[in-house]
């Protein structure tokens, strides 16, 4: 739903192109000792007056698991816990106001700058930017005719696709691809014929490097062969070569369900937000990481990634997602995202995958968004 309204709105909304430096968030800093030591007890979702009740998170859906590392986290920054309506961020931030395009099945606005369009709807998480869908991480609320956006939301979701100008990079740029799995960490496997998620992922990988390359980029490979590599060599390896950029190429699987299928995008979630999904892992919102001094950065680089593979391959848009867990990025320090580009244990995917056009494609598209 969101994605046809966001797709028919693009082209009728015009705004600025520009947004003025945003004013300082209102925070509330709250020590370990008042929250009993976790700031994932608190009520994040509900604002001031009236009350509302609690946000409740995404469903997470099934799929394989990631291999934690060692806890790297930084110390703890105050967390954002005001909410804001929407017309007034907007007005400060000198864009075109909310306008409401829809009252059903929920009550939709859009609201666009120079960068886009972004469709959100009252008391749901889903949205969409451009057309492809991200979550927000608290649902939007009406308060007394107005919408209202958690500063979280405003901060990290809004602020740097409507706001910020995108992402670019100097001359001497450098990427570090990670070709997921390897050696006895097979990752997952073929439905159709057992062929191991880390074949593909490391074929892809090859055929990138040049592509890039012929861009004017610097390319590393965290591995050129069947070797494991491990989740924390993998970050070390990125930060030995100073790379601008991290992106982790992976398959993805929902066995033993052999419907699943379409593209995800990860990048880490900000401290003070719930994630998209926890896979089983504790989603410990008070998470300060070393990959979150780039949350703006990863938010763009992964819609545009997201962006270019679904208009180059046409798959089932899954969207940009926000997680914790996923051990090669929580130590970047650079933007860096990982990428799961269908489903080995959905049967027409898992054809797709093997098909060496396909990995072509998914090479061609990626390398054409960083040109």
């Amino acid at each position: 739903m969101f994605k046809i309204i966001g797709t028919i709105f693009c082209g009728a909304l015009i705004f600025l192109a520009g947004c003025a430096t945003p004013p300082s968030m209102p925070t509330e800093s709250i020590s370990p000792s008042e929250s009993g030591g976790e700031f994932s007890s608190l009520n994040w979702g509900t604002p001031t007056a009236p009350e509302k009740p609690a946000v409740q998170k995404a469903p997470a859906p099934a799929s394989k698991k990631f291999l934690p590392v060692a806890k790297t986290n930084l110390p703890p920054v105050a967390p954002i816990v005001t909410w804001t309506s929407l017309g007034n961020w907007a007005a400060a931030h000198k864009i075109g106001k909310p306008h409401r395009i829809s009252d059903s099945p929920v009550t939709t606005y859009a609201i666009g700058s120079g960068n886009g369009v972004m469709v959100l709807g009252i008391g749901t998480l889903g949205a969409t930017w451009n057309g492809i869908e991200i979550n927000l991480g608290f649902e939007p609320q009406f308060i007394d005719g107005e919408v209202f956006l958690h500063g979280l939301d405003l901060q990290k979701n809004l602020e740097p696709l409507l706001c910020e100008p995108p992402l670019t990079f100097g001359t001497n740029r450098i990427i570090v691809i990670d070709p997921g799995h390897g050696g006895s960490n097979t990752g997952t496997h073929s439905v159709l014929d057992g062929r191991f998620e880390k074949e593909f992922t490391l074929d892809w990988a090859k055929r990138l490097k040049p592509l890039l390359e012929t861009n004017g980029w610097t390319v590393f490979l965290t591995r050129t062969n069947d070797t494991d590599v491990s989740l924390s060599n993998r970050v070390a390896f990125a930060e030995s070569h100073h790379a601008d950029l991290f992106v982790s190429l992976h398959f993805n699987s929902g066995a033993p369900d052999a419907k699943q299928n379409g593209l995800e995008t990860y990048c880490i979630t900000p401290t003070g937000m719930p994630s998209t999904l926890t896979r089983g892992f504790t989603d410990d919102w008070s998470e300060n990481l070393p990959n979150n001094s780039f949350d703006a950065q990863n938010l763009q680089f992964a819609v545009k990634m997201h962006t270019a593979l679904l208009r180059a391959i046409g798959m089932e848009d899954r969207g940009v997602r926000r997680a914790r867990f996923i051990g090669v990025l929580r130590g970047q320090k650079r933007p860096a995202i990982l990428i799961e580009a269908g489903y080995l244990s959905n049967p027409a995917e898992a054809k797709l995958i093997e098909s060496a056009d396909y990995r072509q494609k998914l090479a061609e598209a990626f390398a054409n968004a960083l040109k």
